[in-house]
């Protein structure tokens, strides 16, 4: 929507757009504006009560990073109706082209229907698409690693090959915060070297990296890298 554009033009900081222009490689330079996240996030906020706000959710694919942004913080605010919630996930899916839009996109309604987000997860990480990929990993990460949580899980993000980084490592980071929150039921996976050799080694170099494990488990860890 040009109105959207033209408020984010209003926003932009150049400086910031070569910075986040490092970060995202697998966006064009010239598709990203330049808006840094705190700024965005208040005009999220502004829009989000707005009659274009259905609108411009509709309206895919969008040209710039920033709108991309926009869009995965936008549904953040939809807290009522799941099924919704799914039909715009869906929609969306195809059009994420790097690893921030990507991973901004966590829908707390999620946490309300996990039967409904899993039947979804199972699909999205057998896509041919790497974003849609990430999103299901990182879903699990965020919404079945507690309460939801189920071994077979472990299981089935180690299932997925890939010679893609952002996959793969979206995989690591998985099974870092797997092993801070599921520690005894993770330790298997490594032990019995289920994943290919830099996803394992990065999981366990992110989990070393948190102050969640203890030493002696780190300990352990360290004692698991290939």
């Amino acid at each position: 929507m040009e109105c959207v554009v033209a408020k984010l033009m209003e926003l932009q900081d150049l400086q910031y757009r070569d910075f986040v222009s490092k970060l995202t490689p697998s966006v064009d330079k010239e598709k990203i504006i330049g808006v840094r996240v705190p700024q965005l996030r208040v005009f999220a906020k502004e829009f989000a009560n707005t009659e274009d706000k259905n609108l411009f959710l509709r309206e895919l694919p969008h040209i710039y990073y920033e709108e991309n942004n926009l869009h995965a913080i936008l549904l953040l605010t939809i807290s009522k109706n799941i099924i919704e919630v799914m039909e715009y996930v869906e929609q969306f899916l195809p059009y994420i082209d790097n690893w921030a839009t990507c991973d901004t996109l966590t829908p707390k309604i999620f946490a309300k229907h996990p039967d409904i987000v899993k039947s979804h997860v199972c699909r999205w990480i057998r896509s041919e698409h790497t974003y849609t990929v990430r999103f299901g990993i990182v879903t699990l990460l965020h919404f079945f690693l507690d309460d939801n949580f189920d071994m077979a899980d472990l299981e089935l993000v180690a299932s997925i090959c890939s010679d893609e980084y952002y996959i793969n490592m979206a995989i690591a980071w998985y099974y870092s915060f797997a092993f801070i929150k599921q520690y005894h039921a993770t330790l298997p996976i490594f032990e019995n070297k289920h994943l290919n050799k830099w996803v394992h080694n990065k999981a366990i170099q992110k989990a070393i990296e948190s102050y969640r494990i203890g030493d002696e488990k780190k300990q352990y860890l360290r004692s698991l890298k290939l």
